[in-house]
């Protein structure tokens, strides 16, 4: 049951929303306002033609007294006035359209924009799909209501204040008791409209988390079908989709009483101006034609409320679907590089941490007090056990988290200094999740360097000993990789995004896992490419297998967040300590 602060809120969450959407709006006003004009001279037009009727119902009262010359001219005034009013409704309709979709489109981008340069801790917190409901379904239902606010809102409130002054012109006291009626309808259709926005808003947060979760289920179908949870997947859809259903009943259920509630109050209203205006008749206050053109009045004063009504319930969903999507551009982005942040340009590669901590979640501590000195040309490597810090470390390093306290700094300075754009570029990373877009291998591979040229690109698939069966495949380099790279294995996968860190070249790799995925025969082969590529640049690696990292030069061994011990393999060897139990555990006979 909702109480009067809740209402208060949504009244207020709703006024904020509409505020936002206008601001939309305001860069196309000049297409509103010929929209707004079309529209008035079509409601003239529309409202003057009962006039016409009235005139031509009189013209045709009586025995033997038909002016056919008059009628044939009224006739023909009704008729341009129906052409004129059909041309105009097509250019204002195109024109709502134009507007709708430029809103839309503009917001779509904006949306998409905004999620390029969120935090991966806002990234990492929300489902996928629950991202890519607002962005593309919300987005959609936005634009229904909005279109339908257009094509039917302002003329509906130019009708109802046409006909107003349409039908003072014929008798005002008639008219006053169409006004004071009216406010009854409205003061019904708010009243619902108050409480459909919650439903809608419930609606749309439940249609963003099943997306999500059939986001979630097809993407690990094959591990779902393993282990035999179809029967558990089913009944958390069955779950999710009950109290989905629930909202959208509830909602459908509120707003579908707004039109019957006032169409029973226009009903009143007709029947109320009808008696009055047989009485207004026989008193000689009305002609026929005038009663005739005063009933027609009535109904087109009362359609417009109908249409409104329909207008605030499809644009409660649409207020409800627009505040989810403000609420993920309103998050905080990404902090701009500072005014005075310095370009990296030729770095040495000095890699520092200075009593680095930093945590995923407040007062739950992950890494703490961590010191670092690799120098350039180095490659350490960075063992430990799961969860132990080795990608958070790598995710510092990237910025792509800040650090809660400390500081990281290449050759002297702070990274927070340090343009994003040029701190990354300075970065080759290939990671144990493979990511490639849905184009060719060859863009694929030219992903960091789009102008390398051919010659560049089947060097450095050679290099990662991927051109062997690049070249098996139906088109070479121009085969197009299908979304999410399902046409290729994982190692496949792997070999690209080796090939494409290859192409760069940059001063520092991370290699987190980077042949994880890889058969043991191409693993030597890679470790070969590695040697090459690492030659002379700061490297770290993070590896579970241990074999792979026993020629860097530094050792860390990380455990809850801190570096436990350091040093190269024979030294960490030597010590007998946790790396030397580590690596005996993979290597002992069975």
């Amino acid at each position: 049951m909702q109480t009067h602060k809740d209402i208060q809120e949504n009244k207020k969450s709703g006024r904020e929303v509409m505020r936002r959407i206008l601001a939309c709006i305001k860069p196309h006003r000049m297409l509103v306002v010929l929209s707004l004009l079309l529209s008035v001279i079509t409601v003239v037009l529309t409202l003057y033609i009962p006039i016409l009727t009235g005139h031509g119902v009189d013209k045709i009262v009586g025995k033997e007294n038909v002016d056919f010359s008059g009628l044939v001219s009224i006739i023909t005034t009704i008729l341009l006035c129906i052409t004129v009013t059909a041309v105009c409704q097509w250019f204002m309709n195109h024109i709502n359209n134009k507007i709708t979709y430029r809103v839309v489109k503009d917001l779509r981008i904006r949306a998409f924009s905004h999620l390029q340069v969120l935090p991966l801790s806002y990234v990492d917190s929300h489902s996928s799909g629950d991202l890519i409901s607002r962005v593309i379904t919300d987005i959609d239902q936005f634009s229904d209501g909005l279109l339908l606010g257009f094509t039917q809102l302002f003329t509906s409130v130019i009708t109802i204040l046409g006909t107003i002054l349409f039908m003072l012109s014929i008798n005002p006291y008639i008219t006053l008791v169409v006004v004071v009626l009216s406010p009854l309808s409205f003061l019904i259709a708010n009243f619902i409209s108050r409480r459909t926005f919650t439903m809608f808003k419930m609606q749309s947060e439940a249609r963003g988390e099943l997306t999500g979760f059939t986001n979630e289920m097809l993407g690990g179908i094959k591990v779902v079908q393993a282990f035999d949870h179809q029967a558990e997947a089913q009944e958390r859809f069955k779950e999710i989709n009950d109290r989905l259903s629930g909202y959208s009943l509830r909602a459908t259920f509120f707003s579908s009483i707004t039109n019957p509630a006032t169409r029973f109050m226009y009903s009143a209203i007709y029947a109320g101006v009808a008696i009055a205006g047989c009485f207004a008749v026989i008193g000689g206050m009305l002609s026929v034609g005038q009663l005739s053109s005063f009933l027609s009045y009535t109904n087109q004063y009362t359609k417009p409320f109908n249409d409104i009504t329909g207008v605030i319930t499809e644009f409660q969903n649409s207020l409800a679907s627009a505040a989810r999507v403000f609420e993920l551009i309103d998050r905080p982005s990404i902090p701009e590089d500072k005014d005075d942040a310095v370009q990296l340009t030729d770095p040495e590669g000095h890699v520092t941490m200075q009593d680095v901590s930093f945590s995923y979640v407040r007062d739950v501590p992950l890494i703490e007090h961590l010191n670092l000195d690799a120098r350039p040309g180095q490659r350490i490597a960075i063992v430990g056990p799961t969860g132990c810090g080795k990608t958070t470390l790598i995710n510092l390093l990237m910025r792509f988290y800040e650090t809660g306290s400390g500081a990281i700094k290449i050759d002297g300075t702070d990274i927070r200094d340090i343009t994003t754009h040029s701190l990354r570029a300075a970065y080759g990373m290939v990671l144990q999740e493979t990511w490639l877009k849905a184009a060719s291998i060859r863009d694929n591979i030219s992903y960091g360097k789009p102008d390398a040229t051919e010659e560049e690109i089947v060097r450095a698939a050679r290099e990662a000993h991927a051109h062997s069966f690049i070249m098996r495949m139906p088109d070479a380099y121009d085969t197009v990789i299908a979304e999410g790279g399902s046409n290729l294995s994982q190692g496949q996968k792997q070999l690209l995004c080796i090939a494409r860190v290859m192409l760069c070249l940059p001063p520092m790799l991370i290699l987190d896992e980077a042949t994880s995925s890889i058969d043991t025969m191409t693993e030597v082969r890679i470790q070969r490419a590695f040697e090459k590529m690492m030659r002379g640049r700061t490297s770290f690696v993070v590896a579970h297998r241990l074999s792979t990292i026993k020629s860097a030069d530094m050792i860390l061994v990380m455990d809850k967040g801190h570096i436990i011990e350091q040093g190269s393999h024979e030294e960490l060897l030597k010590k007998g300590g946790f790396y030397a139990r580590l690596y005996n555990s993979q290597f002992a006979p069975v």
